[in-house]
């Protein structure tokens, strides 16, 4: 296990009632519903802990992006990361499958699979999961 030299940041937030609760950060930045999806067979009308794992995820990649692309010399001006979280019956719990699919306008599809595979590499959300999540990453 990979343990960070110095934490520059730490997010702090509150959860009560669970997957039909509410979220709340520190700084207030962010108070959310929370509502089990309908496809679970909750009310649905709110997030859900996937929508924002995947939008977490999602905005860290892009992140992860632009560093690997400047170490391959590649622009990824205008990319998009598009993010799936996938939650089902594993065992007698529930597991998480992940889909990323990254868009880097004008890179050959050969290249843009190489930024984002070291984006994968690089990125500190695809290593807190490594091994335990699986996680499929593509340039569309």
């Amino acid at each position: 296990m990979n343990t960070p030299e110095n934490i520059a940041y730490t997010a702090k937030a509150e959860i009560t009632g669970g997957r039909d609760g509410r979220g709340t950060t520190d700084d207030e930045m962010v108070d959310v519903s929370l509502r089990t999806p309908k496809e679970q067979g909750g009310p649905g009308g709110g997030a859900n802990p996937e929508q924002l794992f995947a939008v977490g995820y999602g905005a860290c990649f892009q992140s992860a992006l632009g560093l690997a692309g400047k170490e391959l010399g590649v622009d990824t001006t205008g990319s998009v990361v598009n993010t799936e979280v996938g939650i089902g019956k594993e065992g007698e719990s529930f597991g998480l499958s992940i889909k990323l699919m990254v868009s880097i306008p004008n890179v050959e599809q050969e290249t843009a699979q190489k930024v984002v595979d070291r984006t994968h590499e690089l990125c500190p959300y695809s290593k807190a999961i490594r091994g335990n999540i699986p996680v499929e990453v593509l340039a569309v």
